[in-house]
C-alpha cells in the first residue's frame, strides 16, 4: 500500500512511516516543520532530541533501503498539496498534520485563531486535493476523544440511536468539546463526513485518546521520535515522567478525577495500522474510538510515582490548582468496540510501557531540567491577562529540533513560518 502521511515529522507520523515500513508499506509525507516552531515559541524543547528533517529522510533510507518522498508542505498551500499528492498517487492518505493542543488555542485570540484557521482549513484543503487527484484513496484522519466532552452518558462510537417523537434515526453523537482546539476537531470531522457523502470518499476519523510513549530505536538517534513536556504541548503523562526525571513533584491539576481514555504509542501504531489496512467501502464515513484504558488523572499520576520508584527514583504526587474550565468528577465510559474486531490486541501493561518511557529520558535529564520553568501551567481557560511567555526571538537550529529558523513569529502570527512549501 502507498501510504501518504501529512504530519510526518511530528511524534505520531514519524513512527508511523517507519512502522509502515516494515510491514512493508511504501509511505510518503508532507509537513510544514510546524511543531518545531510552536515549542519554540513556548521557549521549550522536545526531551528526546530530534535530528533535523534531511537527517531523518537519510535515516530512514539507510533502515529501509527506500526513498521517503518527502515535501516541505503547509496543507493551507493548496497547490503545493495537490501536486504532492499526484506525484505519489496514494492509496491511503493520514491526516495528522494539526495544531494539536488545547492550552495553545487558549492562550488568547491570535492563537484560537490560528489553531482554527490552521486546523479546519487544511482539513479542507486536503478533502478538495484528494477529491480532485486521489478520489479512491482512503482518509484516516486524527479526530480526539475530546470532541465529545464529557457527556453524563456512555459515548458511542461516532454514531446513536435516537427516537424523538415517535420517529427513529441514527444520528452524530452530540460534540461538547472543551477547547478551540477540540472545537476544530469538532469541525473537521463535520467536514470530513459531508465531503464522503457528497464526493463518494472514504474515511475513518479516528477519535484518539491521549496517548504516551517514547520512540527510541536502538542504534540510530536519527529514527527518534519527539517527546514534548511543556505544559502547552505535553501531555500528562509525559509531563508527569519528565517531572520524575529531574526530581519534581508529579502535579496533576485539580482534584486528579478527571477521565481519559489512554493508550501507549505502540498501541496507537497499532490501531492506525489496522485502520489502514481494512478501509471502508467508498462513500462510508466511520468513527473508531481509539483507546485501551480509562484512568483519572490521579491514577496516571500515582502509576507514573509507581514506575519511577520501581527504578529507583523518588517521587511523589503534589495536586495543583487546574487552570482549565472542565468537570472534575464525571461520568465517563466511551465504547471502543471497532478496532478489536479488526484485531486489535492490546500491548504491553502500562507499567512496562512507563518503565521503559522512563528509561528512555534518563540520559537527558539534563536537558528537561534546563526548561523545567515551562512545565507549571500558565495558560487558563477563564478570562483574564495573558500569562504565558512572549515569544522568543533568537534563532535555534533545526537540527537542536523545535527550534524555528529565525524568530518563530516574525510578524506573521503564532505558529507561522517565513515558509510554507
Amino acid at each position: 500500500m502507498r501510504v501518504f502521511i501529512a504530519g510526518i515529522d511530528g511524534y505520531l507520523g514519524w513512527p508511523l512511516a517507519q512502522h509502515l515500513a516494515a510491514r512493508g508499506h511504501e509511505t510518503a509525507g508532507a509537513d510544514a516543520l510546524l511543531r518545531r516552531a510552536w515549542i519554540s515559541e513556548m521557549g521549550s524543547v522536545s526531551a528526546v532530541p530530534i535530528a533535523a528533517t534531511g537527517e531523518r529522510i537519510d535515516a530512514y533510507r539507510e533502515h529501509f533501503g527506500a526513498a521517503l518522498p518527502f515535501a516541505e508542505v503547509n496543507l493551507r498551500d493548496h497547490d503545493a498539496l495537490c501536486r504532492a499528492l499526484s506525484a505519489f498517487a496514494p492509496d491511503a492518505v493520514v491526516h495528522l498534520a494539526e495544531c494539536p493542543s488545547a492550552p495553545y488555542s487558549m492562550m488568547d485570540y491570535r492563537h484560537a485563531e490560528f489553531v482554527q484557521s490552521n486546523n479546519v482549513s487544511g482539513t479542507l484543503s486536503l478533502l478538495f486535493a484528494m477529491r480532485d487527484h486521489c478520489p479512491e484513496a482512503h482518509l484516516v484522519k486524527l479526530g480526539s476523544m475530546g470532541e465529545y466532552g464529557t457527556p453524563d452518558v456512555d459515548i458511542p462510537e461516532g454514531f446513536f440511536e435516537v427516537e424523538f417523537r415517535g420517529r427513529r434515526d441514527r444520528l452524530p453523537f452530540p460534540r461538547q468539546a472543551g477547547s478551540w482546539y477540540h472545537w476544530s476537531k469538532v469541525f473537521d470531522s463535520e467536514n470530513v463526513a459531508f465531503a464522503c457523502r457528497i464526493w463518494g470518499l472514504r474515511a475513518t476519523d479516528v477519535m484518539q485518546g491521549v496517548v504516551y510513549g517514547s520512540w527510541c530505536p536502538d542504534g540510530d538517534p536519527r529514527l527518534n521520535s519527539r517527546l514534548d513536556f511543556d505544559e502547552v504541548f505535553g501531555t500528562a503523562v509525559h509531563r508527569f515522567c519528565c517531572q520524575a526525571v529531574i526530581g519534581r513533584s508529579i502535579t496533576p491539576y485539580g482534584s486528579g478525577a478527571q477521565r481519559r481514555g489512554v493508550l501507549s504509542l505502540a498501541d496507537a501504531l497499532q490501531c492506525l495500522t489496522l485502520a489502514l489496512e481494512n478501509p471502508p467501502g467508498g462513500g462510508e464515513y466511520r468513527v473508531f474510538n481509539q483507546l485501551r484504558d480509562v484512568r483519572s488523572l490521579a491514577e496516571l499520576a500515582e502509576l507514573v510515582r509507581s514506575a519511577a520508584c520501581s527504578l529507583g527514583i523518588e517521587a511523589r504526587v503534589v495536586p495543583v490548582a487546574n487552570p482549565r474550565a472542565e468537570a472534575e468528577g464525571h461520568h465517563y465510559r466511551p465504547d471502543s468496540n471497532e478496532l478489536p474486531k479488526l484485531g486489535f490486541r492490546p500491548s504491553a501493561p502500562m507499567g512496562e510501557e512507563l518503565r521503559r518511557l522512563i528509561r528512555d529520558l534518563l540520559p537527558h535529564a539534563g536537558r528537561i531540567a534546563a526548561h523545567a520553568d515551562r512545565l507549571p501551567p500558565t495558560v487558563r481557560w477563564q478570562p483574564g491577562p495573558p500569562t504565558h511567555p512572549p515569544h522568543p526571538t533568537g534563532k535555534g537550529s533545526h537540527h537542536d529540533q523545535d527550534t524555528a529558523a529565525g524568530p518563530a513569529d516574525g510578524g506573521r502570527g503564532p505558529g507561522r513560518p517565513a515558509r510554507t512549501a
